[in-house]
């Protein structure tokens, strides 16, 4: 009977990098997510070194029939990858800055990383809300960030892509060379093929006016009609989002936040200090804050606005993506995830979209639902005693707001596979464009196990 060592060995004498199977110190090590609710179970983890440790994985995986997933952080992580061949790409860790405004960044680089980099030019990414989330995946599907109403989309910052397509074949792509991978593979997430480096624009922001206001659970209805009111006004230099929280206690979560249902207004504004804190003005007067955290920051410290959990953790997540909030939307979702409706959710939270993100790029892209106004993210972590109830309250949350539903969704927001999932993420028409594009530069289908899996095992 042939082990799963002897299975693996003919590739492991091809690497630069590591190979590791089920038992072995590696595996456990890089089969583990950050959502440690998914159990993750590859046939192997090839610990690429390089983009040639990358092509030689995607060949084998072609040769053999199996499928092959990536993953440098594990924020993506969707399914358990049974008999897959899981690349960790963290490794590939260039990072170069480029004073006259872009960089490069290899596909194991996390955004912490590039902002440090980048800031002592002055200059900065477009990284999401949470610092420790790898450039790649973000940026591939469409990249959504605290400062994303001014400057619109990550992904529209793409210069230039080096990749293995699902035929092992290393290309760089650029609207010039190779445009059709150009525009799939922005917004297409994985769909086409492994990306090893990422050449993007940055943009010069030294500093910004952003953070985040704390209010008590007896306020979220008198904060949650104010933010929608104010928020309908709101120039393209404000990004904000609102988050009902229901934050446990425990180490890094500070005491008035701690056990109880609070509201947070985060806010983002990228002119001057004094202009900004003028249009915060209402939201401060809203209520009487717990906790104040709105101030001058450097851009590389732009994590604390949203204050994201930086280590691995359970959970459960659906999304939807809303055409409008009216008064009546705010009501019903209080009605279901309010201070009084004993939600199981850890997080529910509401980014205004808008602004730039709903402006045509230079470049078109596959990412689709640009005019949406809204995205609704529901966050539960399954533990007791909320553990089965996470999921049916979801539901019953997302059908509260399901008049003003888009049935669209975010490749980045709730991550999911399968193919409803990859209905709500992509028009008809974009998505048999990536799939078109998918069966000519992967014929052998081993991209399917991936978090935008155009085709089934089938």
């Amino acid at each position: 009977m042939t082990t799963a060592v002897e299975t693996f060995e003919a590739l492991r004498r091809r690497l630069t990098g590591a190979l590791a199977v089920p038992g072995e110190p590696l595996y456990a090590e890089l089969a583990t997510g950050f959502n440690v609710a998914i159990a993750a179970t590859p046939a192997a983890v090839v610990e690429a070194r390089d983009a040639r440790d990358v092509a030689e994985a995607v060949r084998f995986a072609a040769a053999t029939g199996r499928a092959v997933a990536v993953q440098a952080t594990g924020h993506g992580l969707a399914g358990p990858l049974d008999g897959a061949i899981l690349l960790h790409t963290r490794r590939l860790d260039e990072c170069v800055v480029h004073p006259d405004g872009w960089a490069r960044v290899g596909a194991g680089v996390r955004w912490q990383q590039v902002l440090d980099a980048a800031a002592p030019h002055g200059l900065a990414p477009l990284c999401g809300s949470a610092t420790g989330v790898g450039v790649v995946g973000y940026t591939t599907g469409g990249g959504l960030g605290p400062v994303a109403r001014t400057f619109g989309w990550a992904s529209d910052r793409v210069r230039a892509i080096e990749i293995v397509t699902g035929d092992g074949v290393a290309r760089r792509v650029t609207a010039v060379d190779e445009p059709e991978l150009f525009w799939g593979v922005r917004g297409g997430k994985g769909a086409l093929g492994v990306v090893t480096a990422l050449e993007f624009d940055l943009v010069p922001l030294p500093s910004l006016y952003a953070g985040a206001l704390y209010f008590a659970g007896a306020d979220a209805s008198v904060v949650m009609h104010r933010w929608r009111e104010w928020s309908s006004a709101l120039p393209p230099e404000a990004t904000t989002s609102l988050a009902l929280l229901q934050l446990p206690p425990m180490p890094g979560v500070p005491e008035p936040l701690a056990g109880t249902f609070t509201v947070a207004v985060r806010f983002a504004w990228t002119g001057t200090p004094e202009s900004g804190e003028a249009v915060l003005a209402p939201l401060r007067a809203a209520a009487a804050p717990l906790i104040d955290a709105v101030r001058t920051i450097p851009y590389a410290a732009i994590g604390m606005v949203h204050a994201d959990p930086p280590g691995p953790m359970p959970a459960l997540e659906e999304t939807d993506l809303l055409s409008s909030l009216p008064a009546e939307a705010v009501d019903a979702l209080l009605a279901v995830a309010g201070p009084d409706a004993r939600s199981p959710q850890v997080i529910v939270e509401l980014r205004q979209l808008g602004g730039a993100l709903a402006a045509e790029p230079a470049h078109p892209s596959a990412l689709c639902h640009r005019d949406a106004a809204f995205v609704l993210t529901i966050i539960g972590v399954p533990a007791p005693p909320v553990a089965e109830a996470i999921v049916p309250h979801a539901a019953a949350l997302r059908s509260a707001l399901a008049p003003w539903a888009t049935g669209g969704a975010l490749p980045n927001h709730g991550a999911a596979a399968g193919q409803e999932r990859i209905a709500r993420s992509y028009d008809p028409a974009t998505l048999a464009r990536l799939t078109s594009l998918a069966e000519r530069y992967d014929p052998a289908n081993v991209l399917r196990a991936g978090q935008v899996p155009l085709r089934s095992a089938a």
